[in-house]
């Protein structure tokens, strides 16, 4: 078994992997990014580095004798102009830069393509915890209505259909109406948004109508980058009065799933893994 270096953002995907490692025997080394990693990962062997400490980041995984990494958590894109790279992140830099005008999925990749010249595997946290995918079929007890079948079906396509242009992951439908779509602002934003909308056109909490649907972006980097939900986005659902969330199987995470799961069949909230390529 090999060990995982975790380049750890903010959130709690982090901790779950780190958990997972603990319980599974998987020896781990864990890279806090300052200023984005949370204390809950401090206890566990690791370092602490700037996002542009390149160098720093590849020496201490080699010493800690990590042969693969994993970067998971939420890490904001960077204000290039104040950042303080080391040698080895100053050499990167402009590449760096090149990438990012191409959008979040060009710097993303060009990171990844940075550990994997130093020689490291690079796992995508599904690949490390293979439980934290959306299988097929409904997750808890909750399952579509009839009546929502077109909303997940037009929610999918119009996720995929942003994805391919490179704008977001997510999007909202109710009653075949697009409501809302997500670019930089996130998910949780975006239904706040919807959460303001006329009770007209959206479900209300009691009348539930409407689907969130995530998907990958056709040329996503999934191994840093897959669309995910938490509990704060079944509660952000239920707020916004939709009925629930679908996303394809395998290819969207289910970060704490098992509170997940109860939280959505709590309050109603369907949540639906479709095959990828299908409505």
């Amino acid at each position: 078994m090999r060990k995982l270096g975790l380049i750890a953002g903010g959130g709690s995907l982090p901790v779950e992997i780190a958990e997972h490692c603990e319980r599974s025997g998987r020896p781990l080394f864990v890279v806090r990014l300052k200023g984005f990693a949370g204390t809950e990962l401090s206890p566990y062997a690791g370092a602490e580095v700037g996002v542009a400490e390149l160098g720093k980041c590849f020496k201490a995984l080699k010493r800690a004798g990590c042969e693969a990494v994993c970067l998971a958590g939420n890490v904001t894109r960077p204000d290039f102009s104040t950042l303080i790279p080391d040698m080895r992140g100053l050499a990167a830099l402009p590449a760096a830069i090149a990438a990012a005008r191409k959008g979040d999925d060009a710097l993303l990749r060009f990171l990844v393509g940075e550990f994997e010249k130093e020689g490291f595997a690079v796992e995508g946290a599904h690949e490390v915890m293979d439980d934290l995918s959306l299988p097929a079929g409904p997750l808890g007890r909750c399952s579509p209505p009839d009546a929502a079948g077109g909303d997940v079906h037009r929610a999918l396509e119009v996720a995929r259909a942003i994805g391919r242009l490179d704008i977001g992951q997510g999007a909202v439908v109710c009653d075949g109406l697009v409501l809302a779509v997500e670019a930089q602002e996130g998910t949780d934003a975006m239904l706040a948004r919807v959460a303001e909308l006329p009770e007209a056109i959206r479900g209300r909490p009691g009348a539930a109508r409407g689907v969130l649907a995530k998907a990958p972006k056709p040329i996503q980097e999934t191994r840093v980058d897959m669309p995910t939900i938490g509990l704060a986005t079944v509660q952000a659902v239920a707020r916004a009065g939709l009925a629930g969330i679908v996303g394809e199987a395998g290819g969207l995470l289910v970060l704490d799933r098992e509170a997940v799961t109860a939280l959505a069949d709590e309050l109603g909230v369907f949540i639906l893994g479709v095959e990828p390529g299908q409505p």
